[in-house]
């Protein structure tokens, strides 16, 4: 059943229309939170997004975008976390002093998620809906509010960025 006519059945009352679409995109909405955020704020913020697109379904114009309109909406909800995380970090900074070799690691992490948690959120983003999640350059230009050929030059910097990482660490392109 296409996406389309689940969100049209959603719009008709149907709770299993909407059962059916949550099944078939929690996993692809959770791992892009997971790819922006990590693990263990994934679950919350895409509770939020779920919540959200059950409020946003009766003013979707057009079901058959849903796909974009969904990732849209968890973009926003995770700039929304981060600038909450960022606004909390900057004042407990103000209130009490860090030492200056204070550093927190995941030591346990692969170094390709490693890699990918140290690009800059903008190549991150891209980089995750774009592969992992499988989303085309036109859905993940739409999804940014960025042209197209931003998307290509965020992507081909990305690669670079996460390539060099992973030099860096040993691995061999």
């Amino acid at each position: 059943m296409t996406d389309e006519l689940l969100v049209l059945r959603c719009r008709l009352g149907e709770r299993e229309a909407f059962a059916e679409l949550v099944g078939a995109w929690h996993g692809p909405v959770w791992r892009y939170v997971r790819g922006m955020l990590g693990a263990e704020r994934a679950d919350d913020v895409a509770q939020e997004v779920w919540l959200a697109v059950i409020r946003g379904l009766p003013r979707l114009k057009e079901p058959g975008r849903f796909v974009p309109w969904l990732f849209t909406i968890a973009r926003r909800a995770v700039t929304n976390r981060l600038r909450e995380e960022y606004a909390r970090a900057e004042t407990a900074a103000r209130q009490e002093p860090v030492a200056p070799d204070q550093i927190t690691a995941l030591v346990d992490r692969a170094e390709l998620v490693a890699g990918l948690a140290g690009l800059p959120v903008l190549e991150r983003e891209i980089l995750v809906l774009f592969y992992l999640e499988d989303l085309s350059l036109d859905d993940c230009a739409e999804i940014c509010a960025i042209p197209a050929g931003t998307v290509k030059s965020r992507l081909n910097r990305a690669r670079r960025l996460l390539r060099d990482h992973l030099t860096e660490k040993g691995f061999r392109p």
